[in-house]
């Protein structure tokens, strides 16, 4: 097994360690699958009228393609604005400067305490209920993503620049560089690396999280499978195994750019951080 952006290749025991949990649970995953098919065929899901609508162009066309495209507008947007959100407050967490940096802890701290599904149903009624506000359910999917994911973002960037030799700021200040240029010629570039697994998988997260637009009517990939397509063709367990497998493809998408971005990151230049696990995240302890 090769290093990639989100795992460290496992030494001789590691190996023959994974191997076996391996096949224990390709054994185990195979007799589920099973017993679920069984399950499944005795209550009819496997019908081929329930699964006959995905073989239609128009239910792809007006339904499915759509929703995946504003999963993915959402994703996109959310991830355009979130990331530049966690460098800019995770660089202010490190300010020396009180007046920056408790503001900048109190904002990420705040965010990152109430639940995503929360923000995302003040957004919609709260803004129109306490501020007269007019939020299309768009516009409140993807303020709850930024506020949320990008709070996390800060606390990985923070993570990130803090696993640096402190070697590297000094250094850089004794050849006459500012504290500012220390941080975005020196620090910043070699944390990026460190910190690119932890940034992939929360943006992975952020994602998925699109889904949660489901509260707010959002008209997502979820929307699609579990409420549009259901109500037409009443096939809410096939409808949803397919929805789960289009997630399941992006999500793949995702982590094999991020894996190329990763390589050629690391090609262009060294660092001395070591990755940085996503905050509230429990990270097994590296196989000898």
């Amino acid at each position: 097994m090769r290093a990639s952006v989100l795992y460290d290749a496992p030494g001789p025991r590691g190996r023959r360690r994974n191997l076996v949990l391996t096949v224990l649970f390709a054994v185990l995953l195979v007799v589920l699958a099973y017993l679920g098919y069984r399950k499944f065929d005795e209550k009819g899901q496997f019908d081929a009228a329930l699964w006959e609508p995905f073989l239609r162009a128009d239910v792809w066309v007006n339904l499915i393609l759509p929703g995946l495209w504003n999963t993915l507008s959402a994703a996109a947007t959310a991830a355009l604005i979130a990331v530049p959100f966690g460098f800019v407050f995770g660089m202010a967490r490190l300010s020396e400067h009180t007046w920056i940096r408790i503001p900048a802890g109190a904002i990420v701290e705040f965010f990152r305490a109430i639940p995503l599904l929360i923000m995302i149903f003040f957004a919609q009624y709260g803004g129109s209920a306490v501020f007269g506000l007019t939020v299309t359910s768009f516009s409140a999917v993807v303020f709850g993503l930024v506020m949320y994911n990008g709070s996390v973002l800060a606390e990985i960037v923070r993570a990130g620049i803090s696993s640096l030799p402190r070697g590297q700021t000094e250094a850089a200040l004794a050849v006459g560089l500012r504290k500012g240029q220390a941080m975005r010629l020196i620090l910043l570039p070699q944390a990026v690396t460190a910190m690119m697994p932890a940034i992939v998988s929360q943006l992975v997260v952020l994602l998925k999280d699109t889904a949660l637009g489901f509260i707010v009517a959002y008209e997502d990939l979820l929307n699609a499978g579990a409420r549009i397509l259901p109500s037409n063709f009443r096939n809410l367990i096939p409808s949803v195994i397919v929805m789960a497998f289009i997630y399941i493809l992006i999500n793949v998408a995702v982590g094999q750019v991020a894996t190329w971005l990763e390589k050629r990151s690391r090609r262009s230049r060294k660092t001395t951080a070591k990755p940085v696990a996503p905050p509230d995240s429990v990270t097994a302890p590296a196989s000898l």
